[in-house]
């Protein structure tokens, strides 16, 4: 009867702390402000519910079955053929088999629909912005601007961004969750991804992927502003900001790139030129990730002498 009794408060206990943890939880993936992120959302609802078939009937036909024939019910008599049932095997195997196409269909026509590479269909002008993951923070470079910033990155509502992404180090992941899918960061390599903002406001970007021990403060803060007006003052006050800083060189980027933690926001603005490509060519065989991004990134910016080597490497 004790143990029964402490069973009860050990259970109770734990339920409320389940409650408690997920109380602190803003589900950020299920209230997306971006168009990539409401259609990853819709297919997580459409997945859930589909699964959901199944689920909740074989959940209730438990409690059911256990309840009508429990052994206190002496009016009940159960006895199965336990041999073969034609009825129950055509149920076990063709609803699942049927759902699983159906999920399958989906998911496939999403996940293509959706493939980060992709650029998104719009009549708006596309922005560029490329992203370096360091030991811990975030550089973003705006190769049109020719500014960057660390662990905060702006950039107008309404507008696709087009992050080309990469590691100095070690491989990390990039991910606004409320915007949509997260990107891994590779050293010597560029991957991209495509985002736009419905709503302009203040989005919590962050590391996906554990990283080291700078891993929990490897955060940053995706600022959409409501015109690409504002968005340009944006870009004139931190080439004039009092305390931007300036990168000379692929020096002064390695001196940046040594590891640090909880690194405040920074501002630069001036960077070198084609810092991004100087970062991931900095790791053998790199050349190849540049060179298949040719319907991106024009061919003659990679340099004469880094071609022959990519035709050695071939």
């Amino acid at each position: 009867m004790e143990v029964s009794r402490y069973k009860n408060i050990l259970s109770r206990a734990g339920l409320l702390s389940v409650i408690l943890l997920l109380s602190g939880c803003d589900f950020a993936v299920l209230d997306p402000k971006g168009i990539v992120g409401i259609q990853e959302k819709e297919l997580i609802i459409t997945a859930l519910l589909l699964m959901l078939v199944v689920v909740i009937p074989v959940i209730l036909m438990t409690v059911y079955f256990s309840f009508k024939y429990r052994a206190s019910n002496t009016t009940e008599k159960y006895d199965p053929e336990w041999a073969h049932s034609t009825k129950i095997e055509v149920v076990v195997w063709a609803v699942p088999i049927v759902i699983i196409l159906i999920l399958g269909t989906i998911t496939w026509r999403t996940t293509h629909e959706l493939e980060q590479s992709k650029p998104l269909v719009t009549h708006v002008e596309p922005m560029t912005i490329e992203v370096i993951a360091m030991d811990w923070k975030w550089l973003f470079i705006y190769p049109e601007q020719d500014i960057a910033t660390i662990n905060y990155v702006a950039f107008p509502k309404d507008v696709p961004v087009q992050f080309k992404v990469t590691a100095d180090n070690i491989m990390n992941s990039f991910f606004i969750p409320r915007l949509g899918s997260q990107i891994y960061a590779m050293p010597g390599m560029m991957t991209q991804v495509h985002l736009m903002a419905n709503e302009a406001n203040d989005y919590k970007g962050i590391s996906a992927s554990y990283s080291g021990g700078g891993f929990s403060g490897m955060k940053f803060t995706a600022h959409v502003t409501d015109t690409r007006d504002e968005f340009n003052q944006w870009v004139q006050s931190v080439k004039h900001k009092k305390g931007a800083l300036i990168m000379a060189d692929f020096a002064g980027y390695r001196e940046l790139a040594k590891p640090t933690e909880h690194v405040a926001v920074t501002y630069y603005s001036r960077v070198p030129d084609q810092l991004f490509e100087d970062v991931v060519r900095q790791y053998k065989g790199s050349l190849n990730s540049i060179a298949q991004d040719s319907n991106t990134e024009d061919l003659s910016k990679v340099q004469t002498a880094d071609v022959a080597k990519l035709k050695e490497i071939k």
